[in-house]
């Protein structure tokens, strides 16, 4: 738990790098939540796990992201239900300006050493976060090889059942 104020108060105006497959949730979550548990691609996590991702992203003064990660969010959200479609990506547009994203070009990433271990978006992260921005993931591989190399990383499965309302 010291671990963990620690970072939050170290990270509170840098902001938080967030992973995919929570970026997804935040999305679908601000969309209906009631469709968390009923979407594919989300369906691992809880309207209460939605909840408390709102209550850390609202702990840090900005969320970052990176176009691999939004590229992937976007893939993701295509397998919604078509009728569905029409009224959540206006709701994903609308929420990108909010975030912070960062580039860096396919040529630099694919030619880092950890690239064949974590491929294109997951090298994006580590990238980004050297030393910038605190990663939140429920990638428990990432996490570690983050954790291995000495980036901060929270694994959102640790911080689930806390309230951060």
């Amino acid at each position: 738990m010291k671990q963990l104020e620690h970072l939050l108060i170290q990270y509170k105006s840098e902001g938080v790098l967030i992973d995919t497959n929570l970026l997804l949730l935040f999305f679908v979550g601000l969309y209906d939540p009631e469709r968390i548990p009923k979407f594919k691609r989300t369906a691992t996590f809880t309207v209460e796990d939605f909840q408390t991702l709102l209550g850390f992203f609202k702990f840090f003064g900005k969320v970052v992201t990176t176009p691999n990660i939004l590229t992937e969010v976007s893939n993701l959200a295509g397998q919604l239900p078509e009728k569905l479609k029409q009224s959540f990506y206006p709701l994903f547009a609308q929420q990108l300006t909010l975030l912070e994203e960062h580039y860096a070009t396919s040529a630099k990433l694919s030619s880092t050493e950890q690239f064949p271990r974590l491929g294109l978006t997951d090298s994006g992260i580590f990238d980004l976060s050297q030393n910038r921005y605190l990663v939140l993931t429920d990638d428990f591989r990432l996490a570690g090889y983050l954790d291995s190399r000495g980036i901060d990383v929270i694994n959102f499965n640790h911080i689930r059942p806390m309230n951060w309302s």
